[in-house]
């Protein structure tokens, strides 16, 4: 909390998109309450989780393919890690949307009606015990090494916090390859156009090749929340 607090925070002074919005603004209680949850007891139980579950379904990937995995650079496990998590997090955060009943769950995530940094902390249970298991799974069946999964997990913790951050960076033509807030920020929109876009985690290009990206040149969305009702 600390480490977070100290990095997003001087940049969402310096950097902001929205300069009017207080550090302390409407629900930050809310979702400090979340982070504590999310980000240490329920990330330290899908970790304890995973790893039995790995064991139990190693043979489906078959240890010669994880030693060839294994053998290649760390900078190219990692690129791989990113897409192959992507992947299946667009596929579990989608059907969050698509699916009524997990979409009850995954509503307490986009009921936050102001985006900065702690905003992503507001997440059920349920939600992040399955995309974290549905996204870590292959990522432990292929076998990347330790300390390629670790560089991965660092890079991951950073950016989901920046995607949801009141910050106005852009980024022109690499805005297209690598998610910045600004991508992120349509997907919590409320607005019709928003709805329902915009899955992936880090490469907008998923949701190019799956025909739901929505990332209009220039533009921000105004509106964020659940559309029809209020979570409390």
């Amino acid at each position: 909390l600390l480490v977070l607090t100290s990095v997003f925070v001087p940049m969402e002074r310096m950097f902001p998109f929205r300069a009017v919005q207080r550090v302390f603004r409407r629900g930050w209680v809310t979702d400090l309450t979340h982070f504590f949850i999310s980000h240490l007891g329920v990330q330290l139980l899908t970790y304890l989780t995973l790893m039995p579950a790995t064991v139990i379904f190693a043979w489906i990937i078959g240890p010669s393919v994880q030693a060839r995995v294994q053998s290649q650079p760390i900078w190219l496990q990692v690129i791989e890690i990113l897409i192959v998590a992507d992947l299946f997090e667009y596929a579990i955060h989608r059907m969050f949307h698509v699916v009524p009943w997990m979409w009850r769950f995954h509503a307490v995530h986009h009921s936050a009606e102001h985006m900065d940094w702690i905003a992503g902390s507001r997440l059920h249970v349920l939600d992040i015990v399955l995309v974290r298991g549905i996204t870590f799974l292959p990522v432990y069946l292929f076998g990347f090494s330790q300390p390629a999964v670790y560089v991965y997990l660092v890079f991951v913790s950073f950016h989901g916090v920046f995607l949801h951050a009141n910050v106005g960076f852009r980024a022109g033509w690499s805005e297209h390859v690598l998610a910045m807030p600004r991508f992120h920020h349509w997907h919590h929109s409320s607005e019709t156009e928003a709805l329902d876009k915009n899955f992936a985690a880090h490469f907008p290009w998923i949701d190019q090749l799956f025909g739901t990206k929505h990332l209009p040149e220039g533009r921000w969305p105004t509106l964020y929340g659940v559309v029809g009702y209020k979570l409390p």
